[in-house]
């Protein structure tokens, strides 16, 4: 069965030239052309990845992203946009996003964009070896994390993350006690370089703090290790 594609933009020269390439590297491509179908498409078709225009009419790819992620509807997302603006990029991953290209593109990065995604996203669901479910969650202090669901509780709370929140407190979880840089949780969460744009990792810390931490001026499970980066460790006392 062929990897499925929704293109969802609504300037319909960039969607014929996306579907056609798309379609010649081997995918079965969906499209919409402006929001609210695109988002009605994502839910009905279960695509295997969404290439999502920002800028789109009756609902744009930001809303778009957040509704799905709201919805429990984790589709790998290539966000497209025209603005080349560090505001548009930081929220639109943490949104939920899982990669962001400016236009003007080439088909050919696109379609590797979405290649490397596919890969990311597809080794992340293969369960380790024999491990079960059980087995692969993780608890620390009041932090309880559960891979197969993409799930974290924290006080038998359910937390509300975004997709790369829950990514990063995992990555974090799974390397418990150890200092990691920003380049390496740029690399491990994000899967490639942003140009050494840390200040990615800084908000999603900033944001995973705000909700597990009673004091984020005092983090007891998020440690900043100046100069070096992050480790989240078992807060004494619990």
């Amino acid at each position: 069965m062929k990897t499925k594609v929704l293109v969802v933009d609504d300037e319909q020269s960039i969607v014929t030239l996306l579907q056609y390439n798309l379609e010649q590297a081997g995918f079965d491509v969906i499209t919409a052309m402006d929001g609210a179908d695109g988002k009605r498409l994502a839910e009905l078709e279960s695509p295997d990845i969404i290439v999502l225009d920002l800028m789109l009419p009756k609902l744009d790819g930001m809303e778009v992203c957040k509704q799905l992620r709201q919805e429990r509807i984790m589709t790998p997302i290539l966000m497209l946009t025209a603005k080349d603006d560090e505001l548009d990029k930081i929220l639109g991953l943490e949104l939920g996003a899982d990669d962001y290209m400016v236009k003007p593109f080439s088909p050919r990065e696109v379609i590797a964009r979405v290649k490397a995604i596919l890969r990311r996203t597809q080794a992340q669901v293969e369960t380790p070896g024999d491990r079960t479910a059980e087995e692969l969650r993780i608890e620390i202090g009041s932090l309880k994390i559960l891979p197969e669901k993409y799930e974290a509780y924290f006080q038998s709370e359910l937390l509300e993350l975004t997709l790369k929140e829950f990514e990063l407190l995992h990555y974090l979880a799974q390397n418990k006690n150890r200092v990691l840089t920003r380049e390496q949780l740029l690399s491990a969460v994000w899967n490639y370089d942003f140009a050494g744009d840390t200040r990615i990792v800084d908000v999603h810390i900033s944001h995973l703090r705000e909700k597990i931490e009673k004091d984020t001026r005092k983090p007891v499970y998020i440690k900043t290790v100046r100069g070096l980066g992050y480790k989240l460790e078992e807060p004494k006392g619990e």
